[in-house]
């Protein structure tokens, strides 16, 4: 699977500057949100290109993160990188624990029902607090299914790349 090795994984974006020195304010999506910075080198992807970058460093501060990174030692560099989405390769990753998943890795997967009834293929996933949510598409229309192993989520066969779930295809 040489394509998921060169895949990349969107894991934050540079929302603001701190200070007069360079620093950075950053959104992660990591969980926990302080695990973004053992995820490197950085891939920073903006509409102006791309740049990979290596020994980021950041801390919590208030309900924001602050970061430095290489390179970057003036307000206005900092400024200029403001809306930068940040990136990974999915091989910097550590591997899921057992029954745990990355949804990226699950992006894609075809998904068919117990009765093996198409129902599309996972566009993404979101989170509603109470639980994951899995969203199918095919041409027609758009499945939520909570993504609840055992309940909903019969199987996941990243071999077949299907995800087989019990759930109404009406629904």
């Amino acid at each position: 699977m040489s394509e998921s090795v060169e895949r990349r994984i969107l894991v934050g974006r540079i929302v603001g500057v701190s200070g007069v020195q360079g620093a950075i304010k950053l959104e992660s999506w990591t969980n926990p949100r302080m695990q973004i910075f053992k995820y490197q080198p950085w891939i920073l992807k903006s509409a102006s290109g791309e740049k990979e970058i290596q020994g980021c460093r950041g801390r919590e501060q208030g309900k924001g993160m602050i970061a430095e990174l290489p390179g970057v030692c003036e307000r206005e560099q900092a400024a200029a990188l403001i809306g930068t989405e940040i990136w990974v390769l999915r091989s910097a990753l550590p591997p899921p624990k057992p029954g745990e998943y990355y949804w990226a890795d699950l992006e894609g997967l075809d998904v068919v029902t117990t009765e093996g009834i198409p129902l599309g293929r996972v566009s993404h996933l979101f989170s509603t607090g109470a639980n994951d949510v899995l969203v199918a598409k095919d041409a027609e229309r758009e499945r939520m299914v909570p993504f609840v192993v055992g309940q909903y989520v019969a199987e996941i066969d990243f071999d077949a790349r299907r995800i087989v779930v019990d759930w109404d295809p009406e629904f």
